[in-house]
């Protein structure tokens, strides 16, 4: 985290590893049994990410795929001995909602041990791919806390066609109580009743940055909260492959402004203070608030 005035908050920068072919919307398109022979570009953007990290001295969390750590463990090693912090994003990429409870605690608790064993660090974070983790999954919280987590940012209070609880909390809480684990949404602003996404992905790439810079604050200001932001290592790849046959809303969110998306990070990185999830909000003296 870079120096900050009293006046300003830090807000959590966060990186969901994972390559372009493993995105939840290509999945009709490219097949699991595939992922071993496309061209895995993780390991080039991830030095990219990390030199933009570097250049602005700020920490962020690497939401982590165990599929991708087994294959490319030094790139794992590097982003440890960087200062970040390494949390899971699951095994292979599969929606919460694709799996039982039984399915879901072996694909947890594999990434957790992958990635404990190569930074002999404790995992205490997990997002969920495609923040997967919604109504009808909740019991997901607790296969979580019972696997050693500490925390999860996997359920967006917003409403979308593939994920979303639009009336959850909108700031870091506790939905089984205080002994359970912190849950720590995305950020959203609230307007004309109802929340709006504020903290990066698809979004991000495809609104003016003075948009996005606009929600950021509001959230820093007038809900006087650190803000969530994320992003993907694909996201600044414009030279990744393009998939045929798309249809016409999966290509358009995918591949929309993929050429801009470094830049307006950097300036994103430059305009705001930034810092790990565990340090903001596991680290922090008060305890977050329950606000809906």
């Amino acid at each position: 985290m870079r120096g900050t005035s009293e006046n300003r908050l830090c807000n959590a920068m966060t990186i969901d590893v994972e390559d372009y072919f493993q995105v939840s919307a290509l999945a009709p398109y490219i097949s699991r049994d595939s992922w071993p022979e496309q061209d895995c570009r993780v390991e080039r953007n991830i030095d990219r990410i990390l030199a933009l990290l570097d250049a602005e001295q700020v920490k962020a969390t690497f939401f982590t795929l165990g599929w991708i750590a087994e294959r490319y463990p030094a790139m794992i090693k590097k982003i440890h001995a960087c200062g970040h912090e390494i949390a899971s994003h699951g095994y292979e990429h599969l929606r919460v909602t694709d799996q039982n409870e039984a399915e879901f605690a072996e694909d947890i608790s594999r990434s957790k041990h992958i990635l404990e064993e190569l930074t002999a660090t404790p995992v205490l974070g997990y997002r969920a791919p495609s923040f997967s983790i919604g109504r009808q999954s909740m019991w997901a919280l607790d296969t979580l806390q019972k696997a050693g987590y500490k925390y999860s940012s996997s359920i967006y209070p917003i409403q979308h066609d593939h994920y979303g609880i639009s009336d959850a909390p909108r700031f870091p809480y506790y939905p089984n109580g205080t002994n359970g684990l912190l849950e720590i949404p995305i950020s959203t602003i609230r307007a004309l009743g109802k929340n709006y996404p504020a903290g990066g992905g698809g979004y991000f790439r495809l609104f003016p940055y003075f948009l996005s810079r606009f929600l950021i604050n509001r959230v820093n200001q007038v809900d006087q909260q650190p803000g969530i932001f994320y992003f993907h290592p694909w996201e600044i790849d414009p030279g990744q492959p393009v998939q045929q046959s798309l249809d016409l809303k999966t290509r358009f969110r995918h591949y929309v402004n993929l050429s801009k998306n470094e830049a307006k990070l950097k300036q994103l990185i430059t305009d705001f203070d930034w810092g790990r999830m565990d340090d903001i909000f596991l680290n922090a003296a008060s305890q977050p608030r329950v606000n809906a």
